[in-house]
């Protein structure tokens, strides 16, 4: 598995990127969108992604497979003057295909060397409670700093919570 930071998408690209949000929504991914996801919303998702990464305010990086693009990992920084020290994990994306490798924990790490390349010390993100994403964070040293019951709408219908954590680096 080869990781490296994406600083823009070719269309191929692009298209790869779509295919692997739509994966992860399928397969039932508390990240922001529920069935039937329409591709406009995926495209238009990404490219504020790239406006972000242009503007440094985002780090994206991505594992690649034989296949092309397997997984992906997202660091916002905070952009408040009382906030240069954090950033957010968003959006870890692991295709079906490339699960159970270790390649989740691979972009964390990634995001982790990211952000102390940034000086930005302290991460923070939120997980859909229980799900398989938690017991990662917790397995790298992340830690639950409280659950919000009904935090989101599932994909399999009614409302599922969400968990904030934290790690200091």
């Amino acid at each position: 598995m080869k990781l490296r930071k994406l600083m823009a998408a070719t269309p191929n690209e692009q298209q790869a990127l779509q295919a692997l949000l739509r994966d992860a929504v399928e397969d039932g991914a508390s990240v922001g969108y529920v069935l039937p996801v329409r591709a406009l919303d995926m495209a238009a998702f990404w490219q504020g992604t790239f406006a972000e990464v242009a503007d440094g305010s985002r780090v994206l990086v991505v594992a690649e497979d034989e296949h092309g693009i397997a997984g992906s990992a997202q660091l916002s920084f905070c952009g408040k003057p009382n906030g240069a020290h954090r950033a957010e994990v968003q959006k870890v994306l692991v295709h079906t295909r490339a699960r159970r490798r270790g390649l989740g924990r691979e972009l964390m790490l990634a995001l982790e060397q990211a952000a102390r390349e940034a000086g930005r010390w302290l991460l923070v993100l939120d997980t859909e409670s229980q799900s398989g994403g938690q017991k990662l964070y917790e397995a790298l040293g992340y830690s639950a700093a409280g659950q919000i019951p009904d935090f989101a709408i599932g994909n399999s219908g009614g409302f599922v919570p969400t968990t904030y954590m934290y790690k200091k680096l």
